[in-house]
């Protein structure tokens, strides 16, 4: 996330220089310490926080299971991940429901935090895990919040239940009160109450909240808070702490360029867990918060559960077993590629989903440089393309190129690179299915390595290398060499191609086994 880049990137040149020493003395431990200390404090975090925060790290670094470890480097960024996991929470919190009527949520928070859009993020969430969500306007001060709250609500697909005009008309107390009878009376499992901010903490802010709190009794409170306002967070946490008692926090914003102080200060200050962020404008940037994996990502150790939960949502299970067998039997089309490019699309900001893969870090450059809108050209390239050019890209002569480029806005070399790099990945994709190890160019055959098959692998290769031509003119062994490929070999699919393709051959034309799906499947995850 960009709110913990600049601490990452400290944190992570911080390690860096611990790797390259076989054991720690306390003058590098102490030096590590430090360098975390000023790398929080240039993230906002609130000095108490900081304090205990590296005085655990430097006791623990001291100890005797650092300097029992085999990698003592690998065993300090362990214990700076326990301790980031321990500020953030500890463990994740789930919202309490009712057992009987609808479950009450209220948001609190300041003008600006993100209440209102988040009030949708929140309902859309639900809807999607089986709720049926009804949002309140009780935000009746500041201009247009109404109206906001009703588009929100209608992009989310849920109710809204707005009597009051707002812009300063209405008596907020009296919605939130009447809000729970229409919630009965239309069956609501879930109601949001989304209340007024101010622009600073102020006593008529807190006696407001206070009242909707006591006329609804919520069962849960959140408070919203912009992760990107460094150290006023703590104070404007405390203040609310004390005024309304909220019992969880939503971290918004938490895609800006800022330090993240915020995210690292309120929940060890206030002892209230933070149970949801949120991570752009769009509703579906929203997310439960999981401690362990924040802190994962802020060490640059990846976040795969995250990105793994993101693509079950994304893609259908059915339609993923399709394309398997597709792949398998060499039928995969690109019009089948055009329908998991879109299920991509799906899944978000692909430079964010890049972002959570172990050592990410070390790819900004390239992240920084991505182009997510390569995903919309080539899909302007499919889309030019006729049914037929889909699902036969061997039609595809330099006069319908030059077509499919102007009709899709882009050059003949793009149309070109698109089709070389779909038959690569169909290529490698059945190379996969049937159960073999694809050759990635520029890197050689995978899986020659090491284990069972690969050492077959080069006993086969030995034994054929001894079988080959032996003549002692070095031009005349490579031209019996090349005649004897021309002229095939009993090795099938091993000489065919470097995919494994068998040269076209009916080993390549055959159905796939229940074994090959399944070696598929469990390659694609499913």
């Amino acid at each position: 996330m960009a709110t913990f880049g600049t601490l990452s990137d400290r944190l992570t040149q911080t390690f860096s220089a611990l790797r390259t020493k076989g054991k720690l003395s306390p003058a590098d431990v102490d030096g590590t310490v430090r360098e975390i200390r000023r790398a929080l404090l240039d993230a906002d975090v609130a000095l108490p926080v900081v304090k205990d925060f590296t005085g655990r790290v430097r006791e623990r670094a001291l100890g005797d299971e650092v300097n029992k470890a085999l990698n003592p480097a690998q065993q300090v960024v362990k214990i700076v991940n326990d301790e980031l996991v321990t500020i953030l929470g500890g463990e994740q919190r789930r919202l309490q429901f009712a057992k009987s009527g609808p479950t009450v949520i209220m948001l609190a928070g300041l003008q600006g935090a993100g209440k209102t859009t988040l009030a949708g993020k929140l309902a859309k969430w639900l809807k999607n895990d089986g709720h049926t969500p009804m949002l309140v306007a009780a935000d009746l001060q500041r201009p247009n919040a109404v109206q906001q709250l009703q588009v929100v609500g209608e992009q989310a697909g849920a109710s809204v239940y707005a009597p009051e005009p707002g812009n300063g008309v209405g008596d907020p107390v009296r919605v939130a009160k009447d809000a729970m009878k229409v919630a009965r009376d239309k069956q609501h499992d879930v109601v949001i109450v989304d209340t007024a901010g101010r622009l600073g903490v102020d006593a008529e802010l807190m006696k407001q909240a206070a009242s909707i709190r006591k006329a609804v009794d919520p069962d849960e409170v959140l408070f919203v808070i912009d992760a990107m306002i460094g150290q006023d967070a703590v104070a404007t946490a405390q203040a609310f702490q004390e005024g309304v008692d909220f019992t969880g926090v939503v971290l918004s914003k938490l895609d800006g360029d800022a330090r993240g102080g915020a995210a690292l200060s309120v929940a060890s200050v206030t002892g209230r867990p933070i149970m949801f962020a949120s991570t752009g404008e769009g509703l579906d940037d929203f997310e439960p918060f999981h401690p362990d994996r924040m802190a994962s990502r802020i060490l640059d150790l990846g976040d795969i559960l995250t990105l793994i939960e993101q693509a079950q949502k994304a893609f259908d299970e059915d339609q993923a077993r399709k394309t398997a067998e597709k792949f398998a039997t060499d039928s995969f089309t690109l019009e089948d590629f055009l329908e998991q490019m879109q299920q991509l699309k799906n899944m978000g900001s692909i430079k964010g989903m890049l972002g959570m893969l172990p050592g990410a870090r070390g790819m900004k450059e390239q992240l920084d440089n991505f182009d997510e809108s390569e995903l919309t050209r080539t899909e302007a390239i499919i889309r030019s393309m006729t049914p037929a050019e889909r699902r036969m890209p061997k039609l595809l002569n330099g006069s319908r190129r030059l077509r499919i480029a102007k009709g899709s806005g882009t050059t003949v070399t793009e149309v070109n690179q698109l089709v070389m790099r779909f038959e690569q990945a169909a290529k490698m994709m059945k190379t996969v299915a049937k159960g073999g190890m694809p050759q990635i160019p520029g890197m050689g055959p995978l899986g020659m390595g090491g284990g069972p098959g690969a050492r077959s692998a080069r006993k086969a290769a030995k034994k054929k290398g001894k079988a080959g031509s032996r003549s002692g003119n070095p031009a005349k062994r490579a031209a019996e060499e090349a005649a004897k490929a021309q002229g095939g070999s009993a090795g099938g699919a091993a000489t065919g191609s470097g995919f494994g393709l068998g040269g076209g051959g009916a080993a390549g034309n055959q159905a796939p086994s229940a074994e090959e799906l399944e070696a598929l499947q469990k390659f694609l995850g499913r």
